[in-house]
């Protein structure tokens, strides 16, 4: 016993408190090295070993995590079971969960889709939608699910790099954000949808207006296969973009042509256009300019006569936007005060709803497309909007999840743990391109599979096959009605022969020669 008592001394040595520090010491500076090679965890490449307490956290307790580790749940990031659901599918496992739902279906206000007992086949290969009007001599071919609007700025390069590498990859669309075209938007050749907001980033005069020459320049690279015009947000509708100073860098500077280290302010309104009509008309030049390409708007929709007037003018001046965003108020931002994301606007199933009517009961819907953004993240978020009225989706916060985000709400801060919303060099190395690429693909890839077999649970072999009364919605324990009954449904040409009463007031005070406040006795 005495002698191996003396062998463990020997090895111990004799401060055995100073030889386990050292064991504890070089075992942390092994995780600490491992941590910082692995290209998967983009919070443990910018905070070895004390990144492992986040995860540490969400095992013990659940709740400490959420509220402590990312953030008050205030409603506005997405809950545990749909950050799930995006992580398995960016990492390309199953999405099946033991022991049912956690969603409390008989609560007011549950929606779910109404299966059939003959479900259609699931197509070989996702429907796309083809955008181009008559006027379009470039029309583009849509995917169901596509990366909504998120400006360099806002994003860092990194993660500009691994969305457009990851729609490249899986055939969809990267939509660029008011914050103008980029070099990180070109790289790796995926498709782009410019947007052009009130600042006019990319195509600006040296006092703030719209520079004709520039925006040829760009619109006509190939890369670009869309161009859409920002009237509104639905985080902020009414409110122009706001870039904290701290993350204007000479280079978004530079891309943008403003001053460094300065907020960057966009206007509130457009320069080019103040009414319906100028609106339309612009739209037709800039289409001509671009060499025919698909040209639209996003907006997020305040009333029903700001919407009218924008389908009498379009019918005065004979031609069409090949498309339209709806963004619901649900939209979140960094860029815009609270009371704006929280009380401003219309949220995307009414907004969504209106303009699909509008365009239906003034025979214009079969001449443009409609795009829905807003809290899009899911299979059933797809589905849902097709059958409300949209041809196509756009995702925002479940493409970020997917490249790394983990809803730390630092984004306005410029330090985002896990190198996404930041300029900060050594925090966006955190992400790898190619492997948050891979994500991205996947993660849409099996969101939009999943999305078709939805609609085929449903009887429907295509978005055309889908009806409101497939969608139903609870109104209180035992009694539920469809999306048929919860609104109204114009037939086409409706609003043109005899509107209905809970149109006909907006559609009387509605102008193609200017946008109208809402009249005292409009209710919607």
């Amino acid at each position: 016993m005495g002698k191996r008592f003396s062998s463990i001394s020997k090895l111990v040595g004799s401060n055995p408190g100073k030889t386990v520090a050292g064991a504890v010491a070089a075992a942390a500076a092994g995780l600490a090295a491992n941590d910082l090679i692995q290209p998967k965890n983009n919070i443990l490449r910018n905070y070895p070993v004390l990144g492992h307490a986040r995860y540490l956290a969400k095992e013990i307790r659940p709740e400490i995590h959420q509220y402590f580790i990312e953030g008050e749940a205030d409603g506005k990031p997405f809950d545990a079971q749909t950050r799930e659901v995006i992580n398995q599918r960016a990492d390309g496992t199953d999405g099946e969960r033991s022991f049912g739902t956690e969603r409390e279906v008989s609560q007011a206000g549950y929606e779910y889709l109404v299966h059939s007992v003959v479900p259609a086949e699931v197509p070989e290969d996702p429907p796309r939608v083809n955008i181009g009007g008559a006027e379009c001599s470039q029309p583009y071919d849509m995917a169901l699910m596509n990366i909504s609007g998120m400006s360099f700025g806002a994003l860092s390069a990194n993660a500009i790099r691994a969305l457009n590498k990851g729609a490249e990859l899986g055939g969809f669309a990267h939509n660029t954000g008011e914050g103008g075209l980029s070099k990180y938007h070109l790289e790796n050749n995926g498709d782009i949808v410019w947007q052009l907001g009130t600042g006019y980033f990319g195509c600006r005069t040296e006092d703030g207006g719209f520079d004709e020459a520039k925006f040829k320049d760009i619109a006509q690279i190939d890369q670009v296969k869309m161009i859409e015009l920002k009237l509104s947000q639905g985080a902020k509708p009414g409110l122009g973009g706001m870039l904290p100073g701290p993350k204007v860098t000479e280079e978004i500077a530079r891309v943008r042509d403003i001053p460094v280290g300065e907020d960057c302010l966009s206007p509130s309104r457009h320069r080019v256009f103040s009414t319906p009509v100028e609106l339309i008309e612009f739209i037709a030049h800039i289409r001509e300019v671009s060499g025919g390409k698909p040209i639209g708007f996003k907006m997020c929709v305040g009333s029903m006569i700001d919407v009218l007037s924008i389908c009498k003018a379009i019918e005065q001046v004979g031609t069409a936007p090949d498309f339209i965003t709806i963004d619901g108020a649900e939209g979140g931002t960094a860029a815009a005060p609270l009371e704006f994301e929280d009380h401003m606007g219309l949220p995307l199933t009414e907004g969504l709803q209106m303009m699909h009517n509008a365009l239906v009961g003034t025979n214009l819907r079969d001449k443009v497309k409609l795009g829905a953004s807003g809290k899009v993240a899911a299979s059933n978020d797809i589905v849902k909007r097709l059958i409300q009225g949209a041809d196509y989706t756009n995702s925002a916060r479940a493409m970020m999840m997917a490249v790394g985000c983990i809803q730390a709400q630092k984004c306005q801060t410029g330090k985002c743990p896990s190198g996404v919303a930041t300029q900060s060099n050594w925090r966006q190395r955190a992400i790898d391109v190619d492997l948050k690429a891979q994500r991205v693909q996947r993660f849409q890839q099996a969101t939009v599979r999943q999305a078709t077999t939805m609609m085929a649970a449903c009887g429907a072999s295509h978005p055309d096959d889908l009806t409101p009364a497939m969608l139903r919605k609870v109104i209180e324990p035992g009694v539920t009605l469809s999306y048929e009954a919860l609104f109204d449904w114009l037939e086409p040409g409706q609003l043109l022969d005899d509107a209905p009463s809970q149109w006909s007031e907006a559609w009387r005070h509605a102008s193609p020669d200017e946008f109208r406040l809402p009249v005292k006795t409009q209710h919607r």
